[in-house]
Formats: C-alpha cells, structure tokens, sequence
C-alpha cells in the first residue's frame, strides 16, 4: 500500500508542478502604444494610450515588476518613452538582460496587411521576429499584437516555447480605434478577460469569445477572428492563479 502511494504521489508530481502559479518577477514587459489617431479620419484618439496604462497596471498586478517594465507611446508621459522601434529593440535588449526569466510584450496600434505601425514605421513581421529572437531567444514568451491584420505576426513569431494572440486574422480588420472609443475591442476584452483567466492559455480563449460576442453585439464585420498561437513545448502554464 505504501508503496502505491509513493508512486501515485511520483505520477501527480508533474501535474502539481505545472499548476504552481509562475514567479513573473524576473521576467522583461514592453508595453508599445504605437499610434494616437482616429481609424475613421486620422483624428486625435487615446484609445491605444488608454490601454497602455491600464495594460501596466494589470501587469503589475499579476506580478511583473514594475522596475522590469518598459513603455512606448506617440504621446509620451513621464512613463513611456517615444514610440520608434530602434529605441523599443534596444529597451528589450536591456530588459531580458536584468529580467532574464521570460518575456511579455505587447503592441497595441493600427495595423496594414504588411505590419503594425510604430510611430510613423510601419514594422514587418519578420523586423518584429528579429527584434524578439535577438532579446527573448527561447525563453518562454508571452506576445500580444492589437492591431488590424495583426494575425500576419503569427508564422513568423510562433516558436515553441511561446503564446501568441493576435486581434486578428492575416486578412482582417479590428474594430473600435475611433476619437471616442476608450478602448479598442480587443484590449478591452484582454483587461476584461483577465480577471476570469488562470493563465496566459486560457485568457486567449476568452478573449476570442468576448470579441466574437462584442462585434455581434454592434454589428462589426467580417468578424476580425482574434488568432491564438501555443507553442508545443508550453508545458508552463503561465499561471498567476
């Protein structure tokens, strides 16, 4: 009988382990509004601002340190730093430096079918690949992209230690970048999804269902289809529950 349990403790280690909620302490945050207008006409708009600071103080409530936290904007504060893509390449390098256990990113901005816009840049998938392979390497990864056509990202990003989600499909639009929107629809159901999640897996999915239920509810088509990406050898969870 002792013997049984010894190995039935031996079998459910693995899974005990993997429900551990993860230290994110030691892990690099890039937070990047990459534009401040309108979709409609070009307008002033602080939807992506908007996220940015409630997208860090999400973060910081999860764990991530705030001395390991960098942030981009077009209209900078005293937090964020201008949105150019050398200097938010260079800020990555220095934060996996410091924060070596893994890294958070997020982009949130307008988006073309040939890449998310960065100040008056519009950077490419396989610039925003070379940007995160040089920083993050293998280490695990969590990369979120809110922007129209963001699901572009994907085939070049995806690697198997981490969790892309994306607002879009490659060949999409997303919805709710206008003067008077707060957020758009994706962020908005990321920072609302957040509550109800355990982890980086599980928030993908409802953020997919919230936008899919939001984008019916006003109406907005072609749904823009959020694209969710997990690596094969994810086995962290990237628990904060």
């Amino acid at each position: 009988m002792r013997r049984l349990l010894v190995l039935l403790g031996f079998l459910l280690l693995p899974l005990a382990a993997q429900a551990q909620a993860v230290d994110f302490s030691r892990w690099a945050v890039l937070v990047v509004a990459g534009d401040n207008r309108a979709s409609e006409n070009g307008g002033p708009t602080k939807v992506f601002d908007n996220a940015r600071k409630e997208l860090v103080k999400v973060f910081t409530g999860l764990g991530f340190s705030p001395a390991n936290i960098e942030q981009f904007a077009v209209n900078q504060d005293d937090k964020a730093r201008p949105a150019e893509i050398g200097s938010i390449a260079g800020a990555l390098w220095d934060l996996s430096a410091r924060a070596p256990a893994g890294c958070l990113i997020y982009f949130t901005s307008h988006g073309t079918p040939d890449g998310i816009g960065v100040g008056s840049a519009v950077v490419s998938p396989d610039k925003m690949a070379a940007m995160v392979n040089n920083s993050c390497g293998s280490k695990p990864a969590v990369i979120v992209l809110s922007a129209c056509y963001s699901g572009t990202f994907v085939p070049a990003l995806a690697r198997d230690s981490r969790i892309i989600i994306t607002a879009a499909r490659p060949d999409r639009t997303s919805f709710g970048c206008g003067e008077l929107d707060q957020f758009s629809y994706f962020d908005d159901c990321f920072l609302r999804a957040v509550p109800k999640a355990e982890d980086f897996a599980g928030l993908g999915g409802l953020v997919q269902q919230c936008v899919a239920f939001r984008e019916q509810q006003m109406k907005a088509e072609p749904a823009s289809e959020p694209q969710v990406s997990i690596g094969p050898k994810v086995a962290f969870t990237l628990r904060w529950k």
